[in-house]
């Protein structure tokens, strides 16, 4: 029987579990948090999921995060991230099938570093995990369809969204979404009526370009945009807040693929059409491959878990992945980042929060000709350096100084060094 592990229990893991064991496949699932579903199926403790049936029939690591990847051989740490008794274990599949989704992409702006400002990521979490509201007046603001679920959970949490602002102008948005799509159309007319019934405004073209405030975030100042993301003067509009929540798109976490010896392309896991990597036996599904959103993932997921067990993925399954992957083509191509957004920095805007360097240090480092390439620029200015490891900064950062971003960490996640001095790592 084929032994595969996936990774990640996000649309595309559970759909890849679900279908591998279908095939015929021994399935080990993993996945960092307690709960399946990821952030899209998230639910607040205690509340069912919903993915009993896929779960009865693999093996289920919950709270299991994989830090370190050699080949298929993955080893992975079970129990609480901030729990002292986790367990080392080893797993060597036949198979592997890497769905570790994406996390938010912030842009830096003057005053983004302040407490108040969350990535539109985390505010979602706090709502739909937690029933936590993260401010009393809220403004949603950069790029991308997510913004609409965000405000459709903060206010479902009882907070109060201002406005909901999209950076692309309508002229930018309507290239994408002139494609119709019935499932899409039908999300897209709910989002509208949740924000039709608490009188948010969405506004297409302006965005938060400074956050103000001393031990908090009380005010948010937004502009309008052109095409290319640049200011037009003028047209500043300062709100009184108690919180902001910001997003623009997704940066696609591929270090365990890095790892594994995947090839990228363009930042994204290169892959076959049956979703195989340049690793033979090695599959990825889901935002790793392209930021697709949920049904792109669990119909990759399905194509990979399949073909991961030994499988053929009949047309059907191909038929729906290739579909939806057309979808988040035009979402893409809807929902651009602006080349000119570097524009709203000054030059003490903070770019790396960890190491609180600033865009004018970043400026002065490039042209500094004694500290020439990527790794003296990073020493220099200690940029992406930080207990994050430029998973925030790094394509800020890259932007700014026409480097590459770098995705290949030989420790993808925290470890505590008694941990890793332990000699004993369960074979699984």
């Amino acid at each position: 029987m084929t032994r595969v592990v996936v990774v990640g229990a996000g649309p595309a893991g559970l759909a890849a579990a679900e279908h591998a064991v279908r095939a015929g496949a021994d399935v080990t699932l993993l996945d960092q948090s307690d709960a399946p579903g990821g952030q899209y199926h998230r639910q607040p403790p205690g509340m069912p999921h919903g993915f009993d049936a896929v779960l009865s029939r693999c093996s289920w690591w919950p709270e299991s995060t994989v830090w370190a990847v050699d080949g298929k051989r993955l080893h992975v740490l079970r129990g609480p991230a901030d729990g002292a008794g986790r367990e080392r274990h080893v797993l060597e599949p036949d198979a592997l099938v890497l769905a570790t989704g994406a996390h938010d992409r912030t842009l830096p702006f003057p005053g983004w570093q302040l407490p108040g400002v969350f990535t539109a990521g985390a505010a979602q979490a706090l709502a739909k995990g937690e029933r936590v509201a993260v401010g009393r007046r809220v403004l949603v603001a950069g790029a991308g369809p997510f913004l609409l679920p965000v405000a459709e959970s903060l206010l479902a949490a009882g907070a109060g969204v201002l406005a909901v602002l999209e950076a692309n102008p309508a002229s930018t948005v309507r290239k994408g979404w002139s494609w119709r799509d019935a499932r899409k159309a039908g999300e897209l007319a709910r989002y509208a009526a949740a924000l039709a019934r608490h009188r948010v405004p969405y506004h297409l073209g302006r965005t938060v370009v400074e956050a103000r405030g001393d031990d908090r975030v009380r005010e948010a100042v937004t502009a309008r945009l052109r095409a290319d993301w640049s200011v037009v003067p003028g047209t500043e509009r300062t709100y009184e807040v108690d919180a902001v929540c910001v997003g623009h798109g997704f940066a696609p976490q591929p270090d365990l693929a890095v790892a594994a010896g995947c090839a990228l392309d363009g930042g994204f896991v290169r892959v076959g059409e049956d979703q195989g990597t340049s690793v033979t036996g090695v599959f990825a599904a889901g935002e790793l491959t392209g930021i697709g959103g949920a049904d792109a993932a669990a119909a990759e997921g399905a194509v990979a878990g399949c073909a991961a067990a030994g499988g053929v993925p009949d047309r059907a399954l191909l038929r729906e992945r290739d579909r939806t992957r057309a979808f988040a083509d035009r979402l893409a191509a809807a929902h651009p980042i602006g080349a000119a957004w570097p524009g709203w920095l000054r030059e003490d805007t903070i770019v790396c929060r960890c190491e609180e360097t600033t865009a004018g240090e970043l400026k002065r480092a490039v042209r500094d000709p004694a500290a020439p390439g990527p790794h003296a620029l990073k020493l220099g200015t200690r940029a992406g350096l930080g207990p994050c490891q430029g998973r925030m900064c790094g394509a800020a950062v890259s932007a700014l100084c026409g480097t590459a971003e770098r995705h290949h960490r030989p420790i993808a996640q925290p470890i505590r060094l008694g941990e890793l001095a332990d000699a004993k790592e369960n074979e699984a």
